[in-house]
């Protein structure tokens, strides 16, 4: 939901030139994933309402092991180290600030540890927290890979257990890496899975790019049965074709995109490289602001992220 704006100026500082060679990174542009729907892959002429409701009890969830069949492992963090250890410099770097990223956020993002560390059992623990701090009532923390890992097209993965509560926002996604030079939305955005968290259940997909931004994304919910989602691991992905992205949640497909599904006159930006984000905010314009029914700290709790391409 509009989280590029404001990072489309932070980031284009910590870049820097790594833009420029990233650009230039892997595009695999062959048809990818064809089990994921259990069809031929092609998935251009599916109608997007035939998506947007679990396909049957789908495939299970990917397997911890990283290896998933027709796929090679490209890119990832599986958050090893000790209790406290910031995350792996080489793979992220840290946004920080309380600027509202855009969205009217209530949190001052930095990069402590009380904030963003490793817990020291293999997972990232991204923690918001009431409290003054550089003007703000609440610190929390987000981090991204747009100077170190772009990627086009793929499956990009992460296994989470979410916070909640009214007024909390985690989110994994991705952001286009011309976004220091074109700004946002032209750069493009991938929510690969955004939650309010009063509603415990409840993801949300969506794109966004010139002309389908913001309030206007193209975006589309799944309430996930079972205990909230707070209350255990889920894998949260997407699979990014040429001409297609489908969302799904523990490899239950719920939502595609395609061009065709554009606002006419607007243009398809995946078609590039894009870096990953992951963060948690306090208040916005998506969630509405804590309340006294929000418990402190809440945090996110990132097992891995994956980034796999087809095999040749």
């Amino acid at each position: 939901m509009r989280r590029g704006l404001v990072v489309a100026t932070l980031v284009a500082t910590a870049i820097g030139f790594a833009l420029a060679v990233t650009m230039a990174a892997g595009c695999d542009t062959s048809p990818l994933f064809a089990d994921m729907l259990g069809g031929d892959g092609d998935l251009s002429s599916t109608p997007a309402a035939d998506l947007a409701v679990p396909l049957g009890d789908g495939p299970p969830p990917p397997p911890p092991d990283a290896q998933l069949p027709g796929r090679t492992l490209l890119w990832n963090d599986e958050f090893e180290g000790a209790a406290g250890a910031a995350p792996d410099q080489s793979k992220w770097s840290f946004d920080v600030g309380g600027s509202g990223w855009g969205n009217n956020e209530l949190e001052y993002s930095t990069a402590r540890p009380q904030n963003v560390a490793l817990d020291g059992a293999g997972h990232l623990a991204i923690t918001a927290l009431s409290e003054p701090y550089m003007g703000k009532a609440y610190t929390s923390g987000r981090i991204n890979s747009l100077a170190h890992f772009t990627h086009a097209f793929g499956r990009f993965e992460a296994r989470m257990q979410l916070p909640a509560g009214q007024g909390i926002w985690p989110a994994f996604w991705l952001l286009g890496n011309d976004v220091g030079t074109v700004g946002w939305p032209q750069c493009g955005e991938i929510d690969i899975i955004e939650n309010k968290g009063q509603e415990p259940n409840t993801v949300h997909g969506t794109v966004h790019g010139p002309g389908y931004s913001g309030g206007d994304g193209i975006s589309m919910y799944r309430n996930v049965p079972g205990a909230p989602l707070s209350a255990g691991f889920h894998v949260y992905a997407v699979e990014w074709l040429a001409n297609n992205i489908v969302f799904s949640v523990d490899g239950v497909s719920y939502f595609m995109v395609t061009p065709g599904q554009l606002p006419a006159g607007t243009k398809w930006v995946f078609d590039h490289p894009f870096g990953v984000i992951l963060d948690l905010a306090v208040g916005g314009n998506f969630v509405g602001s804590p309340d006294s029914s929000t418990m402190f700290p809440q945090t996110l709790v990132v097992d891995y992220v994956r980034v796999y391409e087809a095999q040749p």
